[in-house]
């Protein structure tokens, strides 16, 4: 069967190529994967346990990486025995296109199985391969390595939001804590009126020259 398909994911092409090539990252996207080991720059030996309609079998076999073209795309392969249950193959074709800060990760695949599992039937296996597919590539969006820069870059913006709100208040940062009020009462001692202490508010240009006069 053969399923395609597109992802859009906020992060630069280079970090989306580095991470698509990290054991770490894989095994994160990988449905069901239990550990994965690398052996070569382009090979891993993989555990992983499938669950297809009845039957859940625990896989064992190597993933490889072909056709490389850092940092536009390559081919990923996997394939397992399941023992009794069978076993399971696919593959799929990444491309990787630049959207700006982001990337637009292209991907064809195709998956085979063979043995008890073939024996399900044929839209049983082709609607759970073409979830399997789906679910490796909607993880790719939200391993943590691949969230680092929109992290920094969100972070940096706060910041930024920060630093301009610091601006606006402008000189209200210098002043004493408290209102305007508590203020304006220790720029003007209180005075005695009437047998009781008030605070006296400052007196305007035209009250002042009237004093004088």
């Amino acid at each position: 069967m053969d399923m395609s398909g597109s992802q859009r994911i906020e992060a630069s092409r280079e970090r989306v190529w580095e991470a698509l090539n990290d054991p770490a990252v894989l095994r994160q996207c990988i449905p069901g994967c239990e550990s994965i080991d690398k052996v070569s720059p382009t090979e891993m030996n993989a555990k992983a346990v499938l669950k297809i309609g009845p039957v859940k079998a625990s896989f064992t076999g190597k993933v490889t990486l072909s056709d490389l073209d850092p940092p536009n795309g390559y081919t990923i392969t996997g394939e397992g025995q399941g023992g009794v249950a069978g076993f399971a193959k696919g593959g799929a074709k990444v491309r990787l296109e630049a959207d700006g800060e982001a990337t637009i990760l292209h991907y064809e695949a195709k998956a085979d199985v063979g043995g008890k599992i073939a024996q399900l039937g044929a839209r049983l296996i082709d609607g759970t391969a073409k979830k399997l597919a789906g679910d490796f590539f909607d993880r790719v969006l939200h391993v943590r390595p691949l969230n680092r820069e929109m992290d920094d870059l969100d972070a940096a913006r706060a910041e930024g939001g920060e630093v301009d709100a610091r601006a606006a208040r402008g000189q209200h940062d210098s002043l004493p804590s408290g209102s305007g009020r508590l203020s304006r009462r220790r720029l003007h001692p209180p005075v005695r009126r009437a047998g009781r202490w008030r605070h006296r508010a400052p007196a305007d240009d035209r009250q002042v020259e009237r004093r004088r006069g």
